[in-house]
């Protein structure tokens, strides 16, 4: 009998609870306040205001700092509990936690942020943190988030990558499809593909257009010279050193329109002996794989901007073959994924808050002063009863302040126009460069100085003769303050 999913959904939680080795019950509550806060979460400690977080805030940050998480437990927990109809589709993308302000905060470096920008660039200061979630074919945003590790300042992003996925495909173990891994432009489809040689993966990453490959080269001939290690050149950016393409595809979908796919395998880039391809022998490795050309009539979305082919590129598969675009594609994405770091609006009730408060008029105010609501006069027996004389209101004339004009509004638009009269030719004006007046500080300068300068005048007096030519009887006065007669 296959179980419910509110029996499914309990042994989850059970088996999460269990994966925290200390200060379980105070974690466990502080997943769930993460989980069901309405709002972005901005701090910490605010999520020891949910009602699900039952106790005080000196219990979260006890758990935050002396619990823990059997992390390979939580791997083998989120792998298991995949959903079990979507296909082995995994993306990898990285986001950022903001933390701007928190100077002190360790490991903290300046990484990629989509959604803010400091000075203009979108790079902000905060921790980073790679997801590697599964993807569906339906054109929605949920994902199942799988694996997640911090990267540090001093972490290589292509080696943390690459052991990232070889331990996802270790707790997938053997499966009916190879998997696959999406990758955004900002990874080395080259370096991620060597590194992943021998392990039953494929690589699927979005290049740039301005990449330059090469085929294979044409047998060797003759003795004289080394032998070729590069074929023909292949620009993406030129159409006219393109070959003829493997494999094409020609479908219809109702989102994108007319598609049509292009392939060609057997293409490697050439590479440097420096950086990671820095061998003894000065010979970087021949790295072969597929480039795939996809273009689409329109985007999903009804928008201004032309589409553009995307190109895509990954290891040599042994057997090409190419999905019909028509029929099911994996439309999420790792941006759509709920997460810490996310400043989108997770789902739930809007938070109630209203209208700002505006002002009734008065000086600086553009809307009109509201009118008071006027009402009956109390009786004089209502008076006496309450033992309270009536109240007799006195109104003064309002001040107009000084910057606005005391002239209406359609006399300043219908009195006659100022007449200007022609006074000549405008003098020059003079360079700024050399003014006339000497600048301000001066005057105060010289009167600080004062005493020390009226020191300094019977030396000057002479000439700057020195010493010896001083006239006899003439007294020198020194900075010190010490007189010498000669």
């Amino acid at each position: 009998m296959e179980p419910t999913p509110t029996v499914t959904l309990t042994e989850f939680r059970q088996s999460l609870h269990r994966c925290f080795t200390g200060w379980g019950d105070a974690l466990f509550e502080l997943t769930d306040a993460v989980l069901c806060s309405p709002t972005p979460v901005g701090s910490v400690p605010s999520l020891s205001l949910e009602p699900v977080f039952r106790r005080s805030h000196g219990s979260l940050y006890k758990a935050v700092d002396l619990g823990g998480v059997d992390e390979d437990r939580l791997r083998r927990l989120l792998v298991d509990n995949r959903p079990p109809d979507w296909p082995h589709v995994f993306a990898v993308d990285a986001s950022t936690w903001a933390r701007c302000d928190a100077k002190t905060s360790p490991e903290r470096g300046f990484h990629y942020s989509a959604s803010k920008h400091s000075n203009g660039q979108p790079i902000v200061a905060g921790w980073c943190y790679q997801w590697t979630t599964q993807l569906g074919w339906s054109p929605d945003s949920w994902t199942a988030p799988v694996d997640a590790q911090r990267l540090t300042p001093t972490t290589d992003t292509t080696t943390a990558t690459i052991e990232q996925v070889q331990r996802l495909v270790g707790l997938l173990g053997p499966t009916a499809d190879v998997p696959m891994f999406v990758f955004d432009a900002g990874y080395d489809p080259i370096a991620i593909g060597h590194g992943l040689t021998g392990n039953r993966t494929q690589t699927l990453t979005r290049i740039s257009s301005k990449r330059v490959f090469h085929p294979n080269p044409d047998p060797h001939q003759g003795t004289v010279g080394r032998p070729r290690r590069h074929g023909n050149r292949f620009a993406l950016s030129e159409p006219d050193t393109w070959t003829e393409p493997a494999a094409t595809l020609n479908s219809h979908d109702s989102r994108h329109g007319n598609i049509n796919v292009q392939a060609w395998p057997g293409l490697h880039p050439k590479l440097h002996g420096r950086g990671r391809w820095a061998t003894d022998d000065n010979t970087p490795p021949i790295v072969i794989g597929t480039v795939i050309r996809v273009d689409v009539e329109h985007l999903p979305k009804p928008t201004d901007a032309t589409p553009k082919p995307c190109g895509c590129g990954g290891p040599d598969p042994a057997n090409l073959t190419l999905t019909c675009a028509g029929a099911r594609t994996c439309d999420a994405s790792t941006s759509n994924t709920p997460s810490g770091s996310s400043k989108t609006r997770s789902a739930g009730p809007p938070p109630r808050s209203g209208p700002p408060n505006k002002p009734t008029g008065g000086p600086g105010s553009p809307s009109p002063r509201t009118p008071k609501s006027v009402s009956p006069a109390p009786s004089s027996n209502t008076s006496q009863d309450h033992g309270n004389a009536p109240r007799t209101q006195q109104t003064q004339p309002r001040t107009s302040p000084k910057r606005i004009s005391s002239t209406p509004c359609h006399d300043r638009l219908t009195s006659p126009p100022t007449e200007f009269h022609n006074t000549g030719p405008r003098p020059p004006q003079r360079d700024p460069k050399t003014p006339q007046n000497p600048p301000r500080w001066v005057p105060s300068v010289i009167a600080r100085y004062a005493r020390t300068a009226r020191s300094w005048l019977p030396y000057l007096a002479l000439g700057g003769r020195g010493q010896d030519a001083a006239p006899a009887g003439r007294t020198i006065l020194r900075p010190s303050a010490q007189r010498k007669t000669i």
